[in-house]
């Protein structure tokens, strides 16, 4: 599934190009590489689904869905020099609001981002 995160950086871009937020493309793409990647390493599991959604005229929402149940956790603790661990603290500083939804197959991992009204 390594190809998931250029698949779901493409349908970002288009979204946002199509909704004529280009000012939030690189930080939505950021936000949805570390959603798709921690899916990826952490649930382990044959599919994922992407959700990128304008659920008001103000907010765009990207999400990750995939069929386990462990929930993400914002990790701020020092490791020393590891690099892995901290992608959720670039989700929280990109995004506006970023959460888990569970679901009885599995959950929803998403980040909310303010968009600027169409004109």
């Amino acid at each position: 599934m390594p190809e998931s995160a250029g698949v779901a950086r493409s349908l970002v871009r288009t979204a946002l190009a199509a909704w004529q937020q280009e000012e939030l493309v690189e930080d939505a793409l950021n936000v949805i590489t570390e959603l798709v990647s921690n899916a990826v390493d952490h649930a382990r599991l044959p599919s994922i689904r992407v959700i990128v959604a304008r659920p008001t005229e103000n907010g765009v929402r990207l999400g990750v869905v995939d069929r386990s149940r462990t929930v993400p956790t914002l990790r701020t603790d020092s490791n020393g020099d590891q690099i892995r661990g901290r992608g959720l603290v670039l989700v929280d500083v990109l995004s506006d609001r970023w959460g888990t939804d569970l679901h009885p197959w599995g959950k929803t991992v998403w980040a909310e981002m303010k968009v600027e009204p169409a004109q």
